[in-house]
């Protein structure tokens, strides 16, 4: 009778890691950028969302410095290192030559950060081609995928960007 309850009790066991091993949590690494050109305004309209934590652990692990942001304590220098670490980490080419942007400033939503950029004066109706690349948290996370959706004049394209493909094209 001992040995059917071992081999119960080895049944019970073994079926909990299993269970177990379906039920914990698997972070994954995300960001999500909307570039949107501005007939208007003549520009690119660009909002990025990256996980606060993430950009946390980037800036700590590239720059040292404990950002704390989205607390009361939010260090002083870290929104300057966000607007480095973004231009470093994010190019958008216009027929092959390299825009820049200006950073325009940052809010919190929960758990999320959203840097807001722009490309000013943009002669699109002359434009051929763009690109686009995205290695914000590649350099940390091996798993990131930066997803960039474009809308210009009725249309729309995206891209799902990783370390190894890390560069979308749309040629125009």
């Amino acid at each position: 009778m001992k040995l059917l309850s071992a081999a119960r009790l080895g049944i019970l066991l073994t079926m909990t890691i299993m269970l177990m091993s379906f039920t914990t949590l698997h972070k994954f690494y995300l960001s999500v950028t909307n570039v949107v050109y501005s007939e208007k305004n003549d520009s690119f309209q660009i909002t990025t969302r990256i996980f606060i934590d993430d950009l946390e652990d980037v800036l700590n692990e590239r720059y040292g410095i404990d950002a704390k942001l989205a607390t009361e304590d939010e260090s002083k220098i870290a929104e300057d290192y966000i607007k480095k670490y973004l231009k470093t980490k994010f190019v958008m080419e216009l027929d092959g030559q390299v825009a820049s942007f200006n950073y325009l400033g940052k809010i919190y939503d929960n758990d999320v950060i959203i840097c807001y950029l722009e490309i000013e004066d943009v002669a699109f109706d002359g434009l051929k081609s763009i690109a686009v690349q995205n290695e914000v948290l590649t350099d940390l996370f091996e798993d990131q995928q930066n997803i960039v959706h474009f809308k210009w004049k009725n249309n729309k394209r995206s891209f799902v960007l990783i370390k190894e493909n890390n560069k979308g094209m749309l040629n125009l």
